[in-house]
């Protein structure tokens, strides 16, 4: 439950937001041993954000483990998230090997489940004060670092001292700005639509995504029957959408191969959606201050990372920086061993999102490598390998991954 706050009180960390990165943070450090004080600008812990994919990729899995999430997820009803991609080469199913472990997976779950499922178990985590209504203003300084964050609360403003301050406030971070940390913008030549449906079959209850190449879309399978259908077009189709909402979205999910049935299920919500979304990045890393999720990378929606990337980074965090945050070590060492951490293993998949959302076909490499997995089910894993951020680009376009997808297109071709 929501703790009051004293000026001046001071914590190992701060914490600006407490959605999915900003409440795994404080889960994570306070079990470390971490003071942590976790600001949220809602007053309600049971707020959510309405505009996601709902999709934690199995990257997110060992994360959620670790938080001791899964067996809620699991009673929520969440739905393991397997997947299947149509191509112009027609469908990428990935399956099991015969003899092998099962596929790695994550889940779908509404973040009106998700999000006050993971703040109410930081509430709850000794350590953690969970500081409803507070609304970071700007950013307090002493020779040239971050030492605590200023905030607006209901009743009054306060200043809120700590060693760390970690900005997990989403693509718009005011710790980011206050901390001077710039922005590199990547935009985004796709806008997307979403709505909810009831009774949408999809084969196998599986995950779709649509690459027809620019246009995008995907219909995933959420807790309790609910169907998030999305529309991802070039912008070169938005003043069509823009004079008849409804009849767009309906006619470009008609229009898909192997299309969903959408007139027959029922529309649950309106449908809402993103005319302008650019991908941002930007060091996560200041004098005193770290960013997590969406404050230190926006991902393009289509891909679905924004989760699970939001839960690994706070892990990252938290394994690099709890020991030096709790015992007064050394906090800058620790900090370039998180920022370089995270450039490592993200760094590669945002260079390629960014090139991909400039609405470009796919290119050589990409038809190699995206043919070879609608017609062989090894190619088939490796690429749900990828598409779930367990292995990085890479690993994917290995010489050996590109030479056995070549070999496979050449047997197609010779028809066996």
């Amino acid at each position: 439950m929501s703790k009051p706050e004293s000026a001046g009180h001071e914590y190992d960390v701060v914490i600006g937001g407490a959605g999915l990165a900003g409440s795994a943070a404080a889960i994570l450090l306070a079990r470390r041993g971490v003071r942590v004080a976790l600001l949220e600008r809602r007053a309600d812990v049971a707020a959510y954000k309405v505009l996601c994919t709902h999709s934690l990729q199995a990257c997110a899995y060992p994360v959620l483990d670790e938080l001791g999430l899964v067996p809620a997820l699991e009673r929520a009803g969440a739905v393991r998230n397997q997947a299947r991609w149509y191509t112009r080469w027609g469908w990428i199913e990935p399956r099991a090997a015969t003899a092998g472990p099962g596929l790695p997976y994550g889940y779908n779950i509404r973040r009106s489940i998700l999000d006050p499922l993971i703040r109410s178990s930081a509430a709850q985590t000794p350590g953690v004060d969970l500081l409803l209504g507070h609304q970071v203003t700007g950013l307090t300084k002493e020779g040239g670092r971050v030492v605590g964050v200023r905030a607006t609360t209901p009743h009054g403003d306060v200043e809120i001292r700590a060693r760390l301050v970690v900005g997990a406030d989403g693509k718009d971070s005011v710790v980011a700005r206050c901390a001077g940390l710039r922005t590199r913008q990547h935009e985004n030549a796709r806008f997307g639509y979403l709505a909810y449906y009831r009774g949408l079959p999809l084969r196998d209850g599986s995950s779709h995504a649509w690459f027809l190449e620019p246009d995008m879309a995907y219909a995933l399978p959420n807790d309790d029957g609910v169907t998030v259908l999305a529309v991802l077009p070039d912008k070169k189709r938005l003043p069509a959408f823009r004079e008849d909402l409804e009849g767009s979205f309906l006619a470009f999910v008609r229009a898909l191969p192997d299309a969903p049935p959408v007139d027959s299920a029922e529309r649950i919500t309106k449908i809402t959606g993103m005319v302008d979304y650019p991908l941002h990045s930007r060091r996560p890393t200041a004098p005193g201050v770290a960013l997590v999720g969406d404050a230190a990378l926006t991902g393009d929606p289509l891909w679905g990372v924004g989760c699970g990337w939001a839960l690994q980074s706070a892990q990252w965090l938290a394994r690099a920086v709890a020991r030096a945050a709790a015992d007064g070590g050394d906090l800058d060492r620790a900090l370039l061993t998180y920022a370089r951490g995270h450039g490592r293993r993200l760094r590669g998949h945002q260079l390629l999102a960014a090139d991909f959302a400039t609405s470009r076909p796919f290119n050589a490499l990409e038809r190699l490598m995206f043919s070879a997995a609608a017609r062989d089910a090894s190619m088939a894993r490796h690429m749900h390998l990828f598409a779930s951020r367990l292995i990085g680009p890479l690993r994917f376009l290995s010489p050996v991954a590109v030479a056995k997808a070549s070999a496979v297109n050449v047997r197609h071709r010779r028809g066996r």
